[in-house]
């Protein structure tokens, strides 16, 4: 007890106080930009040049410092074994499980002694299971950390597609193997990240969405641009795959620039689906056209599926198209229209609108499986296969969230992944029918020691934001814990594109847990906690509404006596990092600490960058002075303030991230280690072998959390984190 009031009432030490002396200040080279009557200062646009030598050294002199200030907490050491320690108690992790005819499952696992996933494949949940793609062995001989990005078993599962990358750039190139024979069959067949791969019915071919070639003078932009849909058959050239669905193909509405096409037999039928990406938008497009027909080059598509109708999945049953859709319906429904003849307009309504929200859908050979989450918890229901079939709800043996795994057209049942804030993700068959539903652990994922967690409880609340606004807010604790203000806290929320954090478990976050601090999680507008009104309420001009709502969870925590400013922190990353940047710097005295990975922080430059296209739909464009002002209120980089006293930072971000460019975060960095007053560290960690996260090593992920926790505890004051 008296160390921890002495810890607290001292304070972490000030960043002068350090052994290790810090790199020279980045030199500003002022630029200026005006947009719509408003200029705009950018002191480092030259970071956007990476290599610039200038800034290359910056940025390594940065990492260096960064990697010797963490290095030299006392405590990071012990906590990085611990975390060790608890991810090993486990014999091994499962996930993406993938089902075929033959009671074959494919899957990706990673072993205690594995620092990466590798692919398996078992006939029978209890049959030996045979490594099919190890990314460590391949990592052995380039020298680079590989990675499986995705993998398509064939029909009969006699073959494998698989896209593996390097360095965590998520550049995957396709390799396609004999699954008995281990045999090459074909690859590597380069720029498909996207992937696509979908395989005809016979497996004598594959479709497959490749990005354009980038030639001398292109501009990086044009990466993800012009993207499209390809047929290859088996041993054909690949560079003389057709395309069969692009940008200039007659009778389709495909944008070059953030639209992306993908092309896959509708199972079951005589049908070839395109579908059409618009951007990050989870609203898409659907067009058909005989399969044969898109095979042989000649096909003619039909629209069946507009923008308009705001459908955010589909499935079919023979002609029966079935689609979720928010289409006056802000917590979403299922209709059904036929597929040959389509009219949404006077859809039936096979599963309306209710207090929860339908999140997922999914077909198997016994009907539709739906997910609804009420709360933060997720139910199942199956919609059987007869014309005037009703939803039935299947009773799950954990309340908390689940993603669909194993689901196939031609095999009864599906897959699921379940797991809940406190218990660890356990992999669940469910058969039958009607309500006579089985729900069995396959036993595919191992169980841990550590893996059901009694002695910690999750707590629900709604917080008031300052609109009135009521904001989930989960707050993961130890039970009984004692409010007195001083326990470390931990706020995390991400909110963009409707995405909402449903509970999630992990053996890191005990780490945390185990030392009395609270991990708490909020899902402000821009979220789809409640919706499709929830998420439009936080996103473009209203996304005030993400870190505001944010702010609010936060005094919420102050106020209750959870913690206090001093003992607060708050984690945010990739979109996240406008939710934690633009808190920051609208509230710098509410916390401690702020750590943002892979963040978004300069928006008005962000469409300027290859994935910056896509994204316009979620945040909006510079060019048009609706979303230009949209997006200068949500850029941290331009709300930063001379003499500001911003609180501890600790930015970390992967050099190779495809997704958000790192000079996202160097900008940002050099920016605030000007401007702030308060003399608290802002650490730039930068991972050269490591992109935006996908495709990290085991290594490289507990790593980066020991960095975090560690830097949250010293900047708290905690005994036994404070450098000497």
């Amino acid at each position: 007890m008296f160390k921890r009031f002495f810890a607290a009432a001292i304070g972490a030490l000030p960043l002068a106080a350090l052994s290790i002396e810090p790199p020279p200040a980045a030199a500003p080279r002022p630029v200026q930009d005006t947009y719509f009557g408003v200029t705009l200062n950018d002191p480092f646009r030259h970071f956007e040049n990476r290599d610039d030598p200038e800034v290359s050294r910056w940025m390594r002199a940065q990492a260096d410092y960064a990697r010797a200030v963490l290095d030299e907490i006392p405590g990071r050491a012990k906590l990085a074994e611990q975390i060790r320690t608890f991810d090993d108690a486990v014999a091994a992790r499962v996930v993406d499980v993938q089902r075929r005819p033959g009671d074959l499952h494919f899957y990706e696992k990673r072993g205690v002694a594995d620092n990466q996933f590798k692919l398996y494949v078992r006939k029978g949940l209890s049959g030996t299971e045979k490594l099919l793609v190890d990314p460590e062995e391949i990592g052995r001989k380039d020298g680079r950390p590989h990675a499986i990005n995705y993998f398509v078993a064939s029909n009969n599962g006699r073959l494998l597609a698989y896209g593996m990358s390097a360095g965590g750039s998520e550049m995957a190139e396709i390799h396609v193997i004999d699954t008995e024979t281990g045999r090459r069959v074909m690859g590597p067949i380069t720029r498909a990240r996207y992937g696509g791969v979908a395989w005809l019915p016979d497996d004598s071919g594959f479709f497959f969405t490749r990005q354009q070639e980038m030639k001398p003078g292109m501009a990086d932009v044009e990466r993800d641009q012009k993207l499209r849909s390809l047929f290859v058959k088996l041993g054909a050239a690949v560079d003389k795959a057709p395309s069969v669905l692009a940008f200039d193909t007659a009778g389709v509405s495909i944008k070059e620039g953030g639209e992306s096409p993908y092309v896959f037999p509708l199972p079951g039928t005589r049908w070839a689906g395109g579908y059409v990406s618009h951007g990050t938008d989870r609203e898409f497009s659907l067009y058909v056209a005989p399969l044969a027909e898109v095979v042989a080059g000649r096909a003619k598509w039909r629209k069946v599926i507009d923008r308009s109708d705001d459908a955010t999945n589909f499935e079919v049953i023979g002609d029966r198209l079935f689609v979720l859709t928010h289409k006056d319906a802000s917590r979403f429904k299922i209709v059904e229209t036929s597929l040959v003849a389509p009219d949404l307009a006077k859809a039936r309504v096979v599963m309306a609108e209710g207090a929860g929200v339908i999140t997922g859908l999914a077909r198997a050979l016994d009907g539709l499986y739906v997910s609804r989450r009420d709360g933060t918890v997720s139910r199942l229901f199956h919609i059987g296969p007869a014309k005037d079939a009703r939803p039935v709800e299947v009773k799950l043996p954990l309340a908390g969230s689940f993603e669909f795994a194993g689901v196939d057209h031609r095999i009864p049942g599906v897959l699921l992944t379940l797991q809940s804030w406190t218990r660890a993700p356990q992999i669940y068959r469910v058969a039958g029918a009607a309500a006579r539903f089985n729900v069995t652990n396959t036993q595919l994922q191992p169980r841990g020691p550590y893996d059901a967690l009694p002695d910690y409880v999750a707590t629900e609340v709604l917080v008031p934001s300052h609109d009135g606004a009521q904001v989930p807010l989960s707050i993961i604790h130890k039970k009984g814990i004692e409010l007195d203000g001083t326990h470390p806290t931990l706020l995390y929320g991400y909110a963009s594109y409707g995405i909402t954090d449903e509970p999630w478990f992990s053996l890191w976050r005990l780490a945390w847990l185990e030392r009395g601090a609270i991990f708490a999680v909020a899902n402000p507008r821009g979220s789809g906690a409640f919706g499709q009104d929830w998420y439009l309420a936080g996103k473009q001009a209203n996304k005030p509404n993400t870190w505001k709502d944010f702010i609010a969870t936060a005094e919420y925590l102050v106020k209750q006596r959870y913690t206090s400013p001093a003992k607060l922190g708050i984690w945010g990353g990739s979109a996240g990092g406008i939710l934690v940047g633009r808190a920051m710097t609208e509230r710098p005295d509410l916390f401690a600490a702020v750590v943002a990975s892979v963040g978004v922080f300069d928006t008005v430059r962000a469409e300027l960058t290859p994935n910056g296209v896509p994204n316009i739909p979620e945040f909006g464009t510079h060019k048009t002075e609706e979303g230009f002002r949209a997006l200068l209120e949500m850029s941290t980089y331009q709300h930063i303030r001379d003499g500001a006293k911003y609180p501890a930072v600790l930015f970390t971000h992967g050099v190779n991230d495809p997704r958000v460019e790192v000079w996202e975060s160097t900008k940002a960095a050099a920016r605030l280690q000007q401007a702030t007053a308060s003399g608290k560290p802002v650490l730039l960690r930068l991972d050269y072998e490591s992109g935006h996260g996908i495709g990290s090593t085991k290594a490289q992920r507990n790593a980066e959390r020991a960095d975090v926790l560690s830097f949250l505890l010293w900047q708290f004051g905690e005994a036994g984190f404070q450098p000497q």
